[in-house]
């Protein structure tokens, strides 16, 4: 989720780039840099942390061309050396870049036989080098040859001392939107930058190159010929500009979990070796093959971890107990030959480094599951694992909260190496190659879910149920209404409904079941017929295999899925959008939910 810039132009790019990299910084913020040309010599300026240090250290320059970066670390830890913008072994060619290059080592290995000198630990390094390696008297062409090499996903911004008065940008999977001046032009991962200098912008497609001067904008296709691209009018203000067009950061964020999901899965699963892969520190870990596991966690990461109880328990056999940090922390069983796995998505929770400090203390092994690299979990714990979800603005976790949930599954899977066979396990990861997809289907059914959510907007009470992993997300799915729309809501076991909820139910209590078609399918058609028989309204989210499901429910919502344990993340999509569609159809403030924060620093 990098921040990418450029500008060309009459006005001073230093001044240019640092206002509009501000707009970027939610995208990363890591490290950041600028790399500009003044008297045809190419000057890097780089620190790590947020932009305002790099502003106060990048002295007055007077320059009209330059490329800047906000870094989200993927490949590399962070620090300078692998800050951007990436450098060529002569220091004429600049890169910055958003996105992995999957075959960054196999690249990097011939090219360093051929004399390259490598700095950093970034697969961007390996963009630079084979543009430095093809280029003769083009730039574009330079860039035309290295991107014929590469396999991954990019958007990237070059500069040469070779040709000063030039910008050559790139895209394959990832944004990159050209933005049209007076005399100026600007390269952009989002139109949120450009807002201040114009509103003519051009989105480039994948496999397009474009080349920018302050002069003239030419586009090329991937075979190298010119083409003619629209130029779009954007309307929108610049607040609204910053959720990319969508009215709110949740439903944004929603949208970007076919990416997010991408993210977390990138680099860590290959099914042509059928094998599961992390950092040397989480392999450490669980190459010792922990007698128990002991999850802890606070809120919608604490779901996450009900959720990831159940994979690891199933797949692999170890008993894994589930905590609330703020619970462990004071009363919780420490057992040395436990592994404690912490979850939390800022790395900042008081809860959840307490428990963690307290299970070091207690001579455990501890690793944590978060978003942010640098963070004081990661820190604490022995070892980390990132969901690489990228920054979430709502407060009402989204996309972090299923990032989790695929971590803790291929952690299931890393544990399970003594219990599951080759073939399941290639099963298992055909099916996460296809989470993307399933989501991006969910999403198409918007529409269907908002019809759903007024049927409820109105209720003062609605239930959620579900068995096996349905019953966190039943947790989850309620926690989700009740904190955007302020409808209490429950979630419960299905088979608990009747020691005792049962008297909470009316005609006008609705009921949530999450029906998958496992081996309590039968038990689940059965707690529906229940809840019928007190006249409460059922809505089915259900398999679009499932024939039957309409004979026993009110409403039905489809999810795709061919693994019923992977079914939750596609479910949990559906239960976000119909969180979001009830609590925008009473008008509430869907990003900041009275009461909350995003991160919980305070115990």
């Amino acid at each position: 989720m990098c921040g990418i810039f450029g500008y060309t132009g009459f006005r001073n790019a230093r001044n240019v780039i640092l206002d509009c990299l501000k707009k970027l910084d939610y995208r990363g913020y890591d490290s950041a840099g600028i790399g500009v040309i003044n008297k045809d010599e190419l000057k890097i300026f780089k620190e790590i942390g947020e932009l305002g240090l790099l502003e106060k250290k990048l002295p007055p320059i007077d320059v009209n061309i330059g490329i800047g970066h906000t870094r989200w670390a993927t490949h590399g830890e962070v620090s300078i050396k692998n800050a951007h913008p990436q450098v060529s072994c002569n220091g004429d060619i600049a890169v910055v870049h958003n996105g992995i290059i999957e075959n960054f080592k196999k690249l990097k290995e011939e090219l360093e036989e051929k004399g390259h000198r490598f700095i950093s630990q970034t697969d961007t390094e390996v963009i630079v080098h084979l543009i430095e390696e093809s280029y003769k008297d083009s730039l574009k062409d330079a860039v035309f040859s290295m991107i014929k090499k590469i396999k991954g996903s990019y958007a990237l911004a070059v500069l040469s001392t070779s040709e000063p008065d030039i910008i050559v940008g790139a895209r394959q999977e990832s944004p990159l939107v050209v933005g049209i001046g007076d005399n100026e032009n600007f390269l952009t991962s989002d139109i949120t930058a450009l807002l201040k200098y114009t509103n003519r912008v051009i989105y480039l497609e994948d496999g397009e190159i474009c080349v920018l001067s302050k002069n003239s904008v030419d586009i090329f296709n991937w075979n190298g010929k010119k083409i003619e691209k629209e130029i779009h009018i954007v309307d929108w203000n610049v607040e609204a500009a910053e959720k990319g067009g969508f009215p709110h950061f949740m439903l944004k964020e929603i949208y970007e979990q076919p990416h997010s999901l991408h993210q977390t899965l990138r680099g860590r699963i290959s099914e042509i070796e059928r094998s599961i892969s992390f950092e040397d520190k989480v392999e450490s870990l669980l190459d010792s093959y922990p007698k128990v596991v002991s999850i802890v966690a606070c809120g919608t990461s604490f779901y996450a971890g009900m959720i990831g109880k159940y994979m690891i328990e199933q797949l692999s056999g170890i008993p894994t107990f589930l905590e609330l940090a703020s619970e462990y922390r004071y009363f919780g069983v420490r057992d040395k030959t436990s592994l404690v796995v912490a979850i939390t998505q800022s790395g900042e929770t008081a809860d959840t480094l307490g428990a963690l400090r307290e299970a070091k203390n207690s001579g455990c092994n501890t690793m944590v599951i978060t978003n942010v690299i640098g963070s004081t979990a990661t820190r604490i714990a022995d070892a980390f694992i990132l969901t690489r979800s990228g920054p979430e603005i709502g407060v009402a976790a989204t996309k972090t909260f299923t990032s989790q949930i695929v971590v803790l599954f291929l952690l299931a899977l890393k544990l399970s190496r003594k219990t599951i066979n080759p073939d399941e396990l290639s099963r298992y990861l055909s099916h996460l190659r296809e989470l993307p997809r399933n989501v991006r289907m969910v999403l198409e059914r918007s529409e269907e879910i908002l019809k759903v959510a007024e049927k409820i907007k109105d209720s003062k009470s609605v239930f959620f149920i579900g068995r096996g992993v349905n019953y966190p997300l039943s947790l989850e799915g309620a926690l989700k209404l009740k904190e955007i729309s302020y409808i209490h809501a429950e979630g419960f076991p299905a088979g608990e409904l009747k020691h005792g909820p049962f008297a909470l139910l009316t005609e006008k209590t609705p009921v949530i079941a999450i029906v998958t078609m496992d081996k309590t399918y039968d038990k689940m058609i059965a707690n529906i017929g229940e809840v019928k028989a007190r006249h409460s309204p059922v809505i089915a989210i259900a398999n679009e295999k499932d024939s039957e499901i309409e004979k026993y429910a009110d409403y039905v919502i489809r999810f795709p899925s061919d693994s019923n344990i992977l079914s939750c993340i596609p479910i949990a999509v559906i239960l976000q959008l119909l969180a979001y569609h009830t609590a925008n159809l009473r008008g509430c403030e869907i990003d900041k939910p009275r009461n909350l924060a995003k991160s919980v620093t305070v115990e």
